[in-house]
């Protein structure tokens, strides 16, 4: 490789630290994973906690714009939904030792407490799960059934049979809710793709339908249109994208799918995974571009979750994008303003913004950052977290190195 500029080795040290020993002290030397646990802990201990004592109901926060009403009707289940979609491959395959290992064995068992309490209709943590306020539900109920789909053995497996029932009862509730006509779709696709996962009698019409419709509406290079109409935001990876492939694996796995249309589902999310790597600038920013900017990091969802499936594309090395997380995950989550006094997130996307809350946006809608937090299910052996730092796309470029030329797909 050629020698690195001033400006990458000035980068790359504010960032990182040098991995030169032996693979056995490198969990030791390389402080990427650690600086992600404590991250996790971080965002999900207030909540989980809260959740796991019957008091989220209590103690959450729910800051919303004016004008937003009825978001206590739905902060909840957003917040559980969301947070454990996005660390349920970590609590899944985690380390079970050390610091890392105590932090996975506390969220956990908090975790399956709250799990219980947010089901359990004399809880009064209990949550909404039928229209009665709207149509929310469906969203976080969704986020919640993926949650289980990426975490079968300890999320799912590890509640008791009482507690599993509870979860499809409260899931079912959400069949009364129409999807509106976009990636909603997606949402109750999801939870009859988690009843089939689970053995459970399933609607594979709302399967086919939401599969169908985002076949019709994909533009091109990468890109679904959320509906009909191409949208410049981070639906593709906050919700479109991610959900398309976990969708397809299950329909696979139980033979409701060809492996070749699962495939081009995948290619599809390869080349938004690597447009998603050249939108990180050698900061750790990204564009604000379009709705939802509150869910801050979790506009790199997508890219995280082929990180976690090792499917990059071939240009993109794991180091680079574990470093570019890092960078952004140090650029916004660290921002004075994030976490209010108690813990609990801040709307915002840098810092505490309420002028980036739209309407639907709460306190609970902002744990969708947490899906950034996908790689953490690879294990500390991968090369994701073993190989030396490399510079990101934008790092190379406007240092005036040699990076890859950037193709369309077809």
């Amino acid at each position: 490789m050629k020698k690195m500029s001033v400006a990458i080795a000035l980068i790359l040290s504010l960032l990182f630290v040098n991995n030169a020993g032996a693979k056995e002290k490198i969990k030791e030397d390389f402080p990427d994973r650690r600086y992600w646990c404590d991250m996790t802990y971080k965002i999900a201990y207030p909540l989980l906690r809260a959740l796991s004592e019957g008091e989220l109901k209590k103690n959450m926060p729910v800051e919303h714009q004016k004008g937003a009403t009825g978001r206590e009707h739905f902060a909840h289940l957003e917040a559980m939904g969301r947070l454990l979609c996005g660390i349920a491959p970590w609590l899944e395959s985690g380390e079970l030792t050390g610091k890392e290992g105590e932090q996975r064995a506390e969220l956990t068992g908090l975790a399956m407490k709250g799990i219980r309490n947010a089901v359990d209709p004399s809880s009064p943590d209990y949550m909404n799960f039928t229209k009665k306020h709207g149509s929310q539900p469906v969203v976080d109920a969704a986020f919640l059934a993926q949650a289980f789909l990426r975490s079968p053995n300890v999320l799912w497996g590890g509640l008791d049979k009482e507690t599993r029932q509870m979860v499809l009862d409260a899931l079912r509730q959400t069949r009364e809710i129409t999807p509106y006509f976009s990636n909603w779709l997606l949402f109750s696709a999801m939870i009859e793709a988690f009843f089939l996962e689970v053995g459970e009698e399933w609607d594979a019409m709302r399967v086919d339908y939401a599969i169908r419709q985002h076949e019709q509406w994909y533009k091109g290079d990468g890109v679904y249109g959320d509906g009909p109409d191409f949208h410049w935001d981070y639906y593709n990876s906050f919700v479109i994208q991610p959900m398309m492939i976990d969708i397809s694996q299950v329909l696979v796995r139980h033979k409701k799918m060809d492996e070749k249309r699962a495939e081009t589902f995948m290619r599809r999310s390869v080349r938004y995974a690597a447009v998603l790597e050249r939108l990180i600038s050698p900061e750790g920013t990204y564009p604000p571009i379009g709705r939802s900017l509150a869910y801050r990091m979790g506009a790199l969802q997508s890219l995280s979750q082929m990180a976690l499936l090792k499917k990059l594309p071939e240009e993109v090395k794991p180091a680079q994008v574990r470093c570019a997380l890092t960078a952004v995950m140090k650029k916004q989550m660290t921002a004075s303003g994030t976490f209010d006094e108690n813990g609990w997130l801040k709307i915002g996307m840098y810092g505490s913004q309420i002028c980036v809350g739209e309407t639907y946006i709460c306190t609970g809608s902002l744990y969708l950052c947490s899906v950034a937090l996908l790689p953490l299910g690879l294990p500390t052996s991968d090369e994701f977290w073993l190989s030396p730092a490399e510079p990101w796309t934008q790092v190379k470029v406007w240092s005036g190195e040699k990076f890859p030329i950037d193709h369309s797909i077809h």
